[in-house]
């Protein structure tokens, strides 16, 4: 391999820690003051925030997305696994400490490091914003840099069980202050995962990038067509451990630029199916 192809492999490979710890004792930013729209100004390694061509998140157009019937269904193979509950400031984010099991797509297999939530949601379907969005954050076990993030939208209504089970903690960081210079970690072991591995019989994959500074590009999206619940109550509770102009973290909607939105379909892809 090539030096450039060396440093080139390393520098997306730490794509995922950067987005981490990049704000803890960093260039802060926010949803207000320094809002998305100043965000590529506060710092050169924010640039791509606003020169970045494929930028996440976008509203996706159900009529618009393209039907591949080559996609297959999200195999993720997730399993129990020991897990921090982390306030980094902007968002409430669950890491876990060695891998959270498996995302089967694209011939590639990706290890689940993180999730997060954002309220309200990021992304839209026909341009309708949802109460609440996870993210959960998978990296390429081929450490070639490559990022897939799978976001569950949801909407009021019964309680969320993988959120329900987070609860205590949950509480326990809404209790501390935290900033972006103080990051707060509750560890609280293992972590079932059952409740984030329903079948996925429809969602949207396309092409953009983190939707936090520094905003770095290629990361591939899977947005899953089913709107989960989660009650009012369960998300009051994740706005409530984060300072007021880090409650609303959503980023704006960001132009597409003529990008494809891929659809995966079950009931077209197998006519066989339920």
């Amino acid at each position: 391999m090539a030096i450039k192809e060396v440093f080139l492999a390393l520098g997306l490979a730490s794509l995922l820690l950067f987005h981490v710890e990049a704000h803890t004792g960093f260039v802060s930013f926010n949803y207000a003051g320094n809002g998305p729209s100043n965000w590529g100004n506060l710092a050169a390694e924010y640039k791509s925030c606003s020169s970045g061509t494929i930028q996440s998140p976008i509203n996706i157009l159900q009529d618009n997305a393209t039907l591949n019937t080559k996609l297959h269904d999200l195999s993720r193979l997730y399993v129990d696994a020991n897990a921090t509950l982390i306030n980094n400031g902007f968002n409430v984010m669950l890491k876990f400490e060695k891998s959270g099991g498996l995302l089967l797509q694209d011939g590639k297999n990706y290890s689940l490091k993180e999730l997060h939530w954002h309220a309200p949601s990021e992304h839209t379907i026909d341009n309708q914003k949802y109460p609440l969005e996870l993210q959960m954050v998978h990296e390429s076990e081929e450490e070639d840099g490559n990022v897939a993030i799978v976001a569950i939208l949801y909407d009021f209504g019964n309680t969320d069980p993988f959120l329900y089970q987070l609860k205590d903690w949950v509480a326990q960081l809404a209790k501390e202050h935290c900033s972006l210079d103080e990051e707060i970690q509750v560890p609280i072991g293992p972590v079932r995962t059952k409740s984030l591995k329903r079948h996925s019989r429809r969602f949207f994959k396309y092409v953009g990038s983190l939707t936090t500074p520094p905003c770095t590009e290629k990361v591939t999206w899977y947005i899953l067509g089913k709107v989960r619940k989660v009650s009012k109550e369960q998300v009051a509770l994740i706005k409530s451990s984060l300072a007021p102009e880090f409650q609303n973290n959503a980023r704006p909607i960001q132009s597409s630029n003529e990008r494809n939105v891929e659809l995966y379909d079950e009931s077209k892809c197998n006519p066989h199916s339920q």
